[in-house]
């Protein structure tokens, strides 16, 4: 019997999206897995996320899709869904199947067993930055901006620089839904609230929106 899956790709920064960095990667060990098992695609989704977050809305579409189709959640490997043990945790216990490329025979304990040394690994960076900062603070090196003037000026451009690139992570987004044959505004603007995006005011996409991100993309 041909088993379904519903594919799903992320990146952590807006340029890798753009640039289809890490993207085309992952399409490529996905589309070759399934083809090697004979499997059939219900649905590509793309999510432009870190992976310490568990609030990821495509992510969620795409395990609701799951649940809906008994389909598999398919992912290039393991840490596109995340390194957080317990959210791994409640995925498997919402049984809902998942299958990562880069380990397709792993067992839900090897599977603990992985994520936890992932989990492990970021704590011990985020631990080794902050020791890092603190001798610095006590050897009497000053950190952050000498100058509020200057620290106001680069927040502006900081926000500026955010700004653009939440545009700018929404380009792969809806280069996809265009290779999908969808290109009217109404169509598009559907596509993106589908996928659980919203606008940067954290509202629903709206044809005049998409049209503005367009322009963008020019």
């Amino acid at each position: 019997m041909k088993t379904n899956y519903v594919c799903y790709y992320r990146v952590s920064t807006h340029q890798q999206g753009i640039s289809g960095l890490g993207l085309e990667a992952q399409r490529q060990s996905v589309r070759d897995y399934v083809e090697k098992v004979q499997g059939g695609v219900l649905d590509e989704l793309t999510e432009i996320e870190s992976g310490k977050r568990s609030d990821r809305p495509v992510l969620n579409q795409a395990i609701q899709k799951c649940r809906e189709t008994g389909a598999t959640l398919l992912v290039a490997k393991l840490c596109r869904l995340s390194r957080d043990l317990h959210f791994i945790t409640t995925l498997q216990q919402s049984k809902v199947n998942f299958l990562a490329v880069d380990n397709p025979h792993a067992t839900p304990f090897l599977i603990h067993i992985l994520v936890a040394v992932a989990e492990y690994e970021r704590t011990m960076i985020s631990t080794r930055t902050k020791a890092a900062l603190d001798a610095a603070r006590r050897r009497g090196v000053k950190l952050g901006s000498p100058c509020i003037q200057n620290a106001v000026s680069k927040a502006i451009e900081v926000r500026k620089r955010q700004c653009q690139q939440r545009y700018s992570q929404w380009i792969p987004i809806i280069r996809e839904l265009q290779g999908q044959g969808i290109y009217k505004l109404s169509d598009l603007a559907e596509g993106m609230n589908r996928r659980g995006f919203k606008t940067t005011r954290g509202n629903r996409f709206s044809p005049t929106q998409i049209h503005r991100l367009l322009r963008f993309l020019r």
